[in-house]
């Protein structure tokens, strides 16, 4: 069976390599979803319930058929500030509330894949992206302090965990932070040749696990506990009238990060598997995910790339290991759970810091400072906003600055682009040697503004000083033909110029050519005010008319009945 038209590339072409696929893909989830679980205050459950029904129905109705979804580090720890700012603020149904924040988040992403917005989610600078992810991993290393060592989180976030740092350190449990410690050492020692065949998570979660049993036996230590072994529960959203807009923010901010990391994670699968993902689509499949897991009290998930990778490497070529892996995870919740009780939670704790170690763009933030020092200072900018400020403020700061900086190193290079020419010894532009001859001839009285390429807002100000510049004008002969794109901006900076010449009593042409420049020159009626003779394709024929047909010093009026320039 093979179907792409509602749901995602389910196919049995495959079966050894996507059943392979989604086995590995459930093995890497088991200790992530848990260690998200308890990162995040709401369960280890809560967790598992997200990465069966996130990665069930993304696999099901998402775009990309080898993406696994799941629980991931950056929407843990958006998760995890939710479910404590509502706890605070509404105590008996705060965490009802978060939850119901995930189902809007999947409702908003399923909004975005209707309006066909998949395309447009990724296209962020790398460095506000970097910015947002290193400062991501940054707090969810900052949340583990607790935990690592033998200690409940204190809440509140980085800032409450950096206040309480003092009381953390003298009250260490130092059994489970030597657990904690065991596990980080697994994960990062554990030879390449052994990663093949065991995921280094597992390892360290059953290798510390057994020791902690086998060799602390009865100790006080922090564990799991028991889960329950049935199908969870439906959660009814619930709303507060005070905290509407907070929740509605908040789902936002879920719903743009995972279709961030989900999209993202899409590029790498089709890098590995040379196929095409459909960005609409998978925002779909990812929000009915959330939607899903946030109705059973599941965490939000997205794509996952650690997970994807594997399901990749070890054969998954469709939807099909997904759906595997979402059924192996349902076994181990209804029939397994009881063997996950005994895992320390200093484990998962480990587990968590090394994803957030992991998360942190160590490649880039090691030569961002030689790429570009522009650059470096929104990376680490957005880092120090997303940690101590808040994660929607760092990216619409780090993207306005962005933006910003990138729009004027655009005008700056498009200047080039705007040339302003009377006398043609004196340019650079391509003139053929009757365009030379006649520019000659008219003695400094006809200016050539010639643009091109893509002429955006950037260079309307361009435009303008060079139609100051030169005094003594008597014809302007503007040449569009060599622009590819006309903004408004450039358009309405075009019109001005115009209007200057026609007030000053002098000839207008426009070179212009079939194509958008042209068009949006029409549409915004500036062609229209001046005579249709005067617009031209060519920008001899233009010369030509201005020194030989407009005698005298090539003037024109204004008639006084409409308006229009014209000939005298």
């Amino acid at each position: 069976m093979r179907t792409n038209i509602i749901f995602n590339e389910i196919s049995f072409r495959n079966p050894r390599g996507d059943i392979f696929g989604g086995i590995t893909a459930a093995v890497i989830a088991l200790p992530m979803a848990l260690a998200f679980g308890v990162a995040s205050g709401a369960g280890a459950e809560a967790g598992l319930y997200g990465a069966i029904l996130v990665g069930l129905f993304a696999a099901l109705f998402g775009g990309s058929p080898t993406l696994i979804s799941e629980p991931t580090g950056p929407m843990t720890v958006v998760f995890t500030a939710v479910i404590a700012k509502l706890i605070v603020s509404d105590p008996v149904n705060g965490t009802a509330m978060a939850f119901t924040v995930v189902v809007m988040a999947g409702l908003f992403q399923i909004l975005f894949g209707i309006m066909r917005l998949g395309k447009y989610v990724t296209l962020m600078p790398y460095t506000v992206v970097s910015g947002f992810m290193s400062g991501i991993g940054v707090i969810l290393i900052i949340l583990q302090i607790g935990p690592l060592l033998g200690q409940a989180s204190p809440g509140g976030g980085v800032i409450a965990t950096l206040n309480n740092l003092p009381e953390l350190l003298a009250g260490v449990r130092v059994q489970e932070t030597v657990l904690a410690l065991l596990t980080v050492a697994i994960l990062f020692f554990v030879p390449a040749r052994l990663k093949r065949y065991l995921p280094p998570q597992l390892l360290a979660l059953v290798v510390v696990t057994l020791a902690s049993i086998a060799v602390l036996g009865s100790a006080d230590i922090r564990r799991i506990g028991e889960i329950s072994t049935t199908l969870p529960e439906l959660r009814m959203p619930v709303f507060s009238v005070e905290q509407w807009q907070i929740m509605l923010l908040d789902a936002v901010v879920l719903g743009m990060l995972g279709c961030i990391d989900a999209l993202l994670t899409s590029v790498v699968a089709d890098s590995l598997t040379r196929t095409q993902h459909n960005s609409d689509k998978e925002l779909i499949g990812q929000g009915i995910g959330n939607v899903m897991s946030g109705l059973f009290g599941g965490l939000p998930g997205a794509g996952a790339t650690m997970g994807t990778v594997v399901n990749i490497q070890a054969g998954g070529r469709t939807a099909l290991s997904g759906l595997v892996r979402a059924g192996i995870l349902l076994v181990v919740v209804l029939w397994a759970a009881n063997l996950t009780a005994v895992i320390p939670l200093a484990v998962l704790a480990g587990i968590a810091l090394k994803v957030g170690i992991d998360i942190i763009d160590w490649d880039f933030l090691k030569r961002a400072h030689r790429l570009s020092g522009k650059g470096a200072i929104i990376t680490y900018g957005v880092i120090a906003l997303t940690v101590f400020v808040d994660l929607i403020v760092a990216v619409g700061i780090g993207l306005f600055v962005a933006n910003i900086m990138t729009v004027t190193r655009l005008s700056e290079l498009q200047a080039d682009d705007v040339k302003a020419v009377t006398n043609p010894r004196e340019t650079d532009l391509v003139l053929t040697p009757d365009e030379r001859k006649i520019l000659s001839a008219a003695a400094g009285r006809v200016l050539l503004l010639h643009l091109r390429g893509a002429m955006i807002f950037g260079t309307s100000r361009v435009i303008s000083r060079k139609n100051s510049e030169v005094e003594g004008i008597m014809t302007l002969i503007v040449d569009v033909t060599d622009v590819v794109y006309l903004g408004v901006s450039a358009a309405l900076a075009i019109e001005a110029a115009i209007l200057d010449m026609i007030d000053a009593g002098r000839s207008v042409y426009v070179v212009a050519g079939p194509g958008q420049p042209r068009r949006r020159l029409e549409i915004m009626g500036v062609l229209q005010l001046i005579p249709q003779h005067n617009v031209v394709e060519d920008r001899l024929t233009a010369m030509e008319h201005s020194v030989y047909r407009d005698r005298s010093p090539v003037q024109a009026t204004v008639a006084p009945t409409n308006g229009m320039c014209s000939v005298g």
